[in-house]
C-alpha cells in the first residue's frame, strides 16, 4: 500500500561508507580489500563464498577477539588494487568481473572457481586495477 502521509525513512550512512563487525582473530589494515565472510568483515583472500564490499578506511586489530567484537568502516566505490602479475586483468576486461586474490590484489580469473568475485573492472592504470564495488 502506498504512503498516505510523510514517513521518516532512516538513513544509516552516506551510501559510500558502512560499518560492519569484524571476523574473530583478524587484523584488517587501512586500504585493504575487505570481504563479507558469513556476515563479518575479513581481509580479502583466495576463497569461494566471500562477497567483496570495498576498502578498509582504518586499521582495526581484532586479534584475540570474537566475531563482531570490533567494527570497521568500509568504503565502496571505484577503488584501485594491485593486478596479479601472472593472471593480469587487461583493458579488454573492463566491465567484466575480476577476482579477489588477497587483501591488496585482484586477478582476471577465478583460478578454476577458487576465488570470489571482487567486482567489475572499471579501469586499468599500469599495475593498478580500478574495481567498482557498487
Amino acid at each position: 500500500m502506498p504512503l498516505a502521509k510523510e514517513r521518516n525513512t532512516i538513513q544509516i550512512g552516506d551510501g559510500l561508507n558502512r560499518e560492519i563487525g569484524i571476523k574473530a582473530n583478524v587484523k584488517i589494515f587501512a586500504g585493504a580489500l575487505v570481504v563479507n565472510d558469513a556476515g563479518v568483515a575479513a581481509p580479502g583472500r583466495t576463497a569461494t563464498g566471500l562477497v567483496a564490499i570495498g576498502r578498509a578506511e582504518q586499521t582495526v586489530d581484532n586479534t584475540g577477539g570474537a566475531d563482531n567484537a570490533q567494527r570497521i568502516r568500509v568504503r565502496r566505490g571505484v577503488l584501485g588494487f594491485k593486478n596479479k602479475s601472472d593472471d593480469l586483468v587487461v583493458a579488454a576486461d573492463i566491465g567484466k568481473d575480476c577476482f579477489v586474490v588477497d587483501d591488496e590484489t585482484v586477478a582476471k580469473t577465478s583460478a578454476t572457481n577458487t576465488r570470489s568475485v571482487a567486482g567489475k573492472v572499471f579501469a586499468i592504470d599500469g599495475d593498478t586495477v580500478y574495481v567498482d564495488f557498487m
